[in-house]
Parts: C-alpha cells; sequence; structure tokens
C-alpha cells in the first residue's frame, strides 16, 4: 500500500451564528474572499458530536488566495449555537488561535486599528523573538498576527490565510505523539516553560506555562501545496490552574473554533496509522463524498483531549461551474503540484463584498 501523505493544514472550523457574515468578516479584514465551496445540507456523519442526531447546516470555505490555509465558517441553521458559558482562558482544551500569516505585521495592525477590530495585545515578540500581535473576531475567536516568509504569490494586501493553529492540551508529551509523530511537525522552534509576555494581556496570560512551537523539517508536498504552504502547530500546557474543555456541554458546530483540518493523500493507509497509534478514527465517511459542488473522503480523530482533527483526502473541486470544470486530484502524481495557471484560476472563485 502507497505511503500516506500530509498535505498540510486545509482550514480551520469556525463556528459563527451567521455563515454570511461571517464569510463577509473574514473576507473583508482578513482578505479570506475566496468562496471555495457554499454547503447548504445535513450534516449527518457528526451526529455523535451533536446530540445524537443530524443537524442542518451552512458550512463556506473561505481562503485567501495569495496563501495559507482556510477558514471553514460553519453554522448550525437548525437550532441557535451556543457560546461557551464562560470565555476562552488560554490554554483551555481546544483550539485556542488560528495564526495568520503577514506579509507586514506593522501593516496589518495599522490596517486592522482602520477597521475597529478587537485587539488583544499590542505589536509584541513571541518567544522566537519574532512580532506579533492578537485580535479576536466577532465571536471572541482568537487570531495571531505574525510574519511569514511562505507565500503562493503576494499581492495587494498584506495578510495571508491561515498558516498555523494554536491547542492548549493536558500533557505536551502525549500529545507530541500525534502532531510530531504521525503528521509530522518534527521540528521544534522553540519549547520554553515559565510565563510570557507576548501573552500576558490574554485571560490567564500570566500563569505558567509550558509551549511548545512546531513545524515540520520536510517541504510539504501535493497538488495544492504551493497555496496551502508551510505550517506550525503550537501546543500550550497551563500549569497553575486547571484548564476546562472548550465544548463541554456544547455541540460540534457551536461557536469557536471546531476543528483542525489537514489536506492528506491515503486515507486507508492514515486510518491503520492512526488506529496502531491510538488515535482511532471516530468520523469516517464514504469514499465519494459531495461536499457542496466538491467532492472527497474525510474523517475526524480525537487529539488526547478530545479536540476534533480532520483529515481530508480531496478528489474534486470544482473551478467554473456553468462548463463543469472541475480540479480533479484523484489520478495525479500525489507529490506533484497543480500546475501555476490553475491555481491562479481560483481567482475566479473571489467574492466582492
Amino acid at each position: 500500500m502507497e505511503e500516506k501523505l500530509i498535505y498540510g493544514i486545509q482550514q480551520i472550523g469556525v463556528g459563527v451564528d451567521d455563515a454570511e457574515k461571517g464569510f463577509q468578516w473574514y473576507g473583508t479584514r482578513l482578505g479570506a474572499d475566496a468562496c471555495i465551496f457554499d454547503d447548504n445540507n445535513e450534516a449527518t456523519y457528526m451526529a455523535k458530536y451533536m446530540g445524537g442526531k443530524p443537524r442542518a447546516k451552512r458550512a463556506i470555505l473561505a481562503m485567501n488566495l495569495q496563501g495559507g490555509s482556510g477558514y471553514e465558517i460553519w453554522q448550525h441553521t437548525g437550532r441557535t449555537p451556543l457560546k461557551m458559558e464562560t470565555p476562552l482562558d488560554y490554554g483551555d482544551l481546544g483550539i485556542n488561535i488560528a495564526k495568520i500569516k503577514s506579509t507586514d505585521v506593522q501593516k496589518s495592525y495599522d490596517r486592522l486599528k482602520s477597521f475597529g477590530v478587537n485587539f488583544l495585545t499590542e505589536i509584541v515578540t513571541e518567544p522566537s523573538g519574532e512580532k506579533t500581535f492578537y485580535i479576536q473576531d466577532p465571536w471572541d475567536n482568537i487570531l495571531q498576527i505574525k510574519g511569514s516568509d511562505s507565500w503562493h504569490h503576494v499581492g495587494k494586501h498584506d495578510l495571508g490565510g491561515i498558516s498555523g493553529a494554536t491547542l492548549g492540551v493536558s500533557d505536551i508529551d502525549t500529545t507530541l505523539k500525534l502532531f510530531s509523530g504521525l503528521l509530522g511537525y518534527d521540528q521544534v522552534i522553540y519549547d520554553k516553560t515559565g510565563t510570557f509576555d507576548d501573552i500576558a494581556t490574554l485571560s490567564k496570560g500570566t500563569e505558567r506555562f509550558r509551549r511548545i512551537l512546531l513545524t515540520h523539517k520536510k517541504d510539504r508536498t501535493g497538488g495544492f501545496s504551493p497555496l496551502l504552504g508551510d505550517g506550525e502547530i503550537e501546543l500550550v500546557q497551563r500549569l497553575d490552574s486547571t484548564p476546562k474543555k472548550l465544548f463541554e456541554n456544547r455541540l460540534w458546530g457551536d461557536i469557536g473554533f471546531i476543528h483542525l483540518c489537514f489536506d492528506i493523500k491515503n486515507m486507508k493507509k492514515l486510518v491503520e496509522e492512526c488506529t496502531e497509534a491510538g488515535f482511532p478514527f471516530q468520523v469516517l465517511s464514504n469514499e465519494n463524498f459531495d461536499m457542496g459542488d466538491a467532492n472527497g473522503h474525510w474523517g475526524y480523530i480525537e487529539d488526547p483531549d478530545g479536540t476534533l482533527i480532520e483529515f481530508v483526502e480531496t478528489h474534486k473541486v470544482p473551478l467554473i461551474k456553468a462548463i463543469n470544470f472541475n480540479i480533479n486530484l484523484r489520478n495525479r502524481d500525489p507529490h506533484k503540484p497543480l500546475p501555476n495557471w490553475i491555481l491562479k484560476a481560483m481567482q475566479i472563485k473571489r467574492v466582492k463584498f
């Protein structure tokens, strides 16, 4: 059986109460104005995480085509999605932060200030020595803006898409078996314990933490690798108080970051490896699952704290629906990137707000 490949972070799921408003906010503020799919139907496979039954939903995959991963903006349409009972404390168990790439941190800071975005910090220095700052979207999700040199192309916008995520965990060493082992985030940028100035203004941010920032030694390959770019995962463990689970007593799809999704190849091999490593799949679609006009094979595992990690083996992405022109990945060389003209043609998916 051929090897499994982890191409990179495809998207982070963002639970909101209005998908249209979510797409507009992420499009105008963060440049994620390309609608890859817009799916209105019933979520059936995820019933075990939604109170034991299917739920009506709308999901929009929004991307910034300068480079980086996307946002799956997800809304329950058959019920009112719930917020957390108490706000997120840094280090709570689950996805705490989406990391967003910037061509110029100061320029991004100034532009987002002009939009009246909710800032959680000024420009600060993270443990790697890089300049960064933290903001909140209208649904209280925390976004970290930081510099990047991994781009598909640099256009007029100062921001790209997602470059990584911060996850709160109860034990970093246990969680490393998943991210550093199975998923290939095998290079440590920093591993530090103590208090940290860059997060001091975040809730619980003055407490002691262990923080480890991971990236991958090998360059990512595959069809969308030039667009997705390099990625990083930060694991944080709060040491002075007990973290809460972010989705305790709530359903998947409620307000907040709901999953971290990786673009992959060879789902069958991945299922085998995850099972052997102690991370069995909790949800697995059929091999040809339609996601709006897109098609693929997807499934979910849980990290050691129950955070949902999604994997998608993409088969087809519609490019020009009217003439049935699709990006077909099923029979391509799994290591070969798509031609640049196809990636550039995705500009047709952009929406003017």
